[in-house]
């Protein structure tokens, strides 16, 4: 799900307090149901820091958000981000990295390695406050870890995985321009058409061409292209 930036949130991010500062009024706008779980967001940004989008990737229990990493980087790769950050609460106050937290991110690494897409932090908040797993040095601990560096196959298997989501986009950007097509052909039948109505009432070429917006030649070139 993504999620809405308001006009007090920054669109660039340089420090962990920047993110904070977002995602704390993001978790405070949740239902009071919807605080006690545990929500596990993406931050996708560009080379300039600059926020692409934020995604609630998984709204899981009040201890537990499961995670999928091509889930993560379905966005990312869309997106064209060159880095994420991750950000999930603790519903219970503790801020403590687990070591579930501490393997999901080490997978996450991994996998963002061979998108090219770097895995830059990975908070963990409460309403109140917040922990950073790079500002920890966890980040720079987990980079060094070899404990879920993919095999051959994987790396394969995401790899197919990325071009799909890619072939997806540009279907979308094709279907986009293919509706914008349509649209622009549609438009112009209904202003020859109506260009075609006023003539046949008397109305001047002049007078059709302000009324529509174009030229006098072009109503010419509509009426011609009729006969």
């Amino acid at each position: 799900m993504d999620i809405k930036l308001t006009s007090k949130d920054k669109k660039y991010v340089h420090c962990p307090d920047d993110v904070f500062g977002i995602m704390q009024r993001i978790l405070l706008r949740e239902n009071k149901i919807d605080k006690e779980k545990e929500h596990f967001w993406i931050i996708g940004l560009d080379v300039a820091c600059y926020i692409l989008y934020i995604e609630l990737v998984t709204l899981g229990t009040v201890d537990r958000a499961p995670i999928e990493p091509m889930n993560v980087y379905r966005v990312a790769v869309m997106k064209n981000a060159t880095h994420v950050i991750a950000v999930h609460n603790h519903p219970a106050g503790t801020l403590s990295p687990s070591e579930a937290d501490k393997d999901i991110t080490d997978r996450l690494i991994q996998v963002g390695r061979i998108l090219n897409i770097r895995m830059e932090d990975h908070l963990i908040i409460s309403t109140t406050s917040y922990v950073s797993f790079k500002c920890m040095g966890l980040m720079d601990t987990l980079e060094q870890s070899l404990k879920y560096v993919p095999t051959y196959q994987i790396i394969e298997q995401i790899r197919k995985e990325e071009k799909a989501i890619a072939k997806e986009a540009v279907k979308a950007v094709q279907s986009k321009v293919k509706e914008a097509k349509e649209a622009e052909k549609n438009a112009k039948n209904q202003a020859t058409t109506l260009a075609l109505a006023l003539i046949e009432k008397g109305v001047d070429i002049e007078s059709i061409a302000k009324i529509l917006e174009i030229t006098p030649s072009d109503v010419e070139k509509m009426i011609n292209k009729k006969k």
